[in-house]
């Protein structure tokens, strides 16, 4: 019998569920796949439909699942888990949510890989890699300061890639420019993310970036690798060149953090809190450059 007003299991492990796959970054990842697919083929078609989809909800859900699981005991004590910034899983739920994110993305790579040319499925391999290595042993990239912030950026810029080789696209100088700005822009992001869990992740014993520099010149690495990106895609010729004033608020954001001492690093939360709204302001105007450029290649 059911109780009015009283949550049954199910709703609570689809709530714990949709928490753990991170709403509010879904569309980080599935953006960059579908803007890329579509400017390579032109084309809507399924191949699209089903990447933005696997890229939207099963690639998050496996990506901060793995995370939030073996990552229990630093999240616990961490006073900002426990929501948007991420879900804080009780043990008992743990093997649900590796499985359900084994069993969601598995029907989307097949039919990806079915559809898909050889170099694609490196793509893809590397991209699933680098989701499950991040945090899962034997591999916890994560605690490899450096690496921890290259594997993040992976996570972020290797749907676009995917994007261009499921497309059948070739490289040429502009998208490696392209690709190589969202890159530098994923290493910085995760390395100012980064900053904000010093204590905790010491308290630990968890080694990153941050940890490993320390909280100041993290954040000057991360501005500088932002401005690095926007640089780089001034390289890329109208109207990609108008995208390199996209890193100013990210910069902005960051900025006042550049001295942050170890010890006073939790500060750098309300600049994080500051980067999540930045990102889809900048993917808004991304958005009309790319109807201006659809339009005008038209």
């Amino acid at each position: 019998m059911v109780v009015a007003g009283v949550p049954r299991e199910g709703d609570d492990v689809i709530r714990d569920l949709l928490a753990a796959s991170r709403p509010l970054s879904w569309i980080n990842t599935a953006y960059p796949f579908a803007a890329a697919y579509l400017l390579t083929s032109g084309e809507l078609n399924a191949a699209l439909i089903v990447g933005t989809l696997f890229f939207l909800v099963p690639y998050n859900l496996a990506m901060y699942g793995v995370n939030d699981v073996f990552d229990y005991a630093s999240d616990f004590a961490n006073p900002r888990k426990g929501g948007v910034e991420g879900a804080l899983l009780t043990p008992e739920r743990h093997r649900t949510v590796l499985l359900a994110a084994a069993l969601s993305c598995l029907p989307f790579v097949v039919l990806l890989v079915l559809w898909g040319p050889p170099v694609s499925w490196l793509v893809l391999a590397v991209s699933l890699f680098a989701v499950v290595a991040y945090s899962a042993p034997p591999f916890r990239f994560k605690e490899i300061p450096g690496l921890d912030s290259v594997t993040s950026s992976v996570h972020f810029v290797s749907p676009a890639a995917f994007g261009v080789a499921l497309a059948g696209g070739s490289v040429d100088a502009g998208l490696l420019a392209v690709l190589g700005a969202f890159f530098l822009w994923g290493v910085a992001s995760h390395a100012f993310g980064a900053v904000q869990d010093v204590v905790p992740d010491r308290t630990a014993g968890i080694s990153s970036i941050a940890t490993a520099l320390g909280a100041g010149r993290t954040v000057r690495l991360a501005l500088a690798a932002w401005t690095a990106a926007g640089l780089l895609m001034l390289t890329t010729g109208w109207p990609g060149a108008l995208t390199a004033l996209l890193a100013i608020p990210y910069l902005c954001a960051a900025a006042p953090f550049a001295r942050v001492s170890d010890e006073d690093s939790a500060r750098a939360n309300r600049g994080w809190r500051h980067f999540l709204w930045i990102n889809y302001a900048c993917g808004f105007a991304v958005t009309m450059l790319l109807i201006v450029f659809v339009i005008g290649r038209g």
